[in-house]
């Protein structure tokens, strides 16, 4: 439909040392995600604080990493859970999607993580993948678990500011990354089994309508993953299975193709540096940070507005 996009080249940020790489071992989330493969770590969830510095999730050991503006790795914290999505608070506060528990806090002076929201009423997630903020404080997240074409059940959650919890979607095949427009009245949100990016609009009460496929990928061995956007509204979409990030305008139309020069598992992405016009992207296969510079800088996060 469209001619290929330009394609661009990225290079290896940092990569997580040996030293943090945990060998010979397994777990139950290796087992069932990775089909036992050997997984030493496996990033997600890039977010940067005030202060320049990246944060990561490793998802398969339960460790968030931190990462200087300089590439030098420390573990920051680790627990017993599965953190997937991190974002973070306009107050310092990380806030964890973690696939087995909920939705985790952590202090970023004591390195403490608490339970924030384990279950929506009585019943417990299937297990959380992805969040954004609003400008307002009001927290977006999905919640994924095993959910896909066989079993359309997953869920787009809203947590107002207040503490009331909305369930904007519960239809959904394998929710993951998501975004906010500019308005803050569409959800753009990665469907990785469908292999589509939906387009959620929002009425001025918050009700989601006309819900439709904003933009349908092709190819690959997995679907979109994360997701970011632009300050003109442009789309990000870590394509994992793919080895791609795929930009996008506002209209859906494709600008470019961001090839890994890492592996295939192109999972998340964040804008960064010093003029957040540096897009960095975890790539799960090599345990690495890869970075690429574009023309438009990133959407300020809700953590620095």
């Amino acid at each position: 439909m469209y001619a290929a996009p330009p394609v661009l080249q990225t290079s290896v940020f940092t990569r997580i040392p040996d030293s943090l790489r945990i060998r010979g071992r397994s777990n139950r989330w290796i087992e069932v995600q990775r089909g036992g493969a050997p997984t030493d770590c496996f990033l997600e969830g890039p977010s940067f604080d005030r202060a320049g510095n990246l944060y990561v999730v490793d998802v398969a050991w339960g460790r968030i990493f931190r990462i200087a503006p300089d590439g030098a790795v420390e573990l920051f914290t680790e627990y017993d859970g599965e953190p997937n999505g991190l974002k973070i608070h306009r107050d310092g506060r990380i806030f964890v999607a973690d696939y087995r528990h909920g939705l985790m806090v952590v202090d970023p002076v004591t390195r403490a993580v608490s339970p924030f929201l384990e279950r929506g009423a009585l019943d417990r997630f299937k297990g959380l993948n992805d969040l954004v903020f609003a400008g307002n404080g009001d927290l977006y997240f999905t919640d994924q678990g095993l959910t896909g074409l066989h079993d359309p059940t997953g869920s787009l959650y809203r947590l107002r500011a207040d503490g009331r919890l909305d369930r904007l979607l519960a239809n959904i095949p394998s929710p993951n990354g998501l975004v906010l427009n500019q308005a803050e009245n569409t959800v753009y949100l990665n469907v990785t089994r469908g292999n589509c990016v939906w387009r959620v609009p929002m009425l001025p009460d918050g009700t989601p309508y006309k819900v439709g496929v904003f933009i349908q990928l092709s190819g690959g061995l997995g679907g979109p993953d994360g997701l970011a956007i632009d300050s003109a509204g442009n789309l990000a979409v870590a394509h994992i299975g793919m080895g791609t990030v795929w930009l996008f305008s506002a209209l859906g139309e494709p600008l470019a193709r961001i090839k890994s020069c890492a592996g295939l598992a192109t999972t998340n992405l964040a804008y960064g540096g010093a003029d957040n016009r540096t897009l960095f992207i975890t790539e799960s296969e090599s345990g690495s940070v890869l970075s690429v510079r574009l023309d438009v800088p990133g959407q300020p996060m809700f953590s620095h507005r």
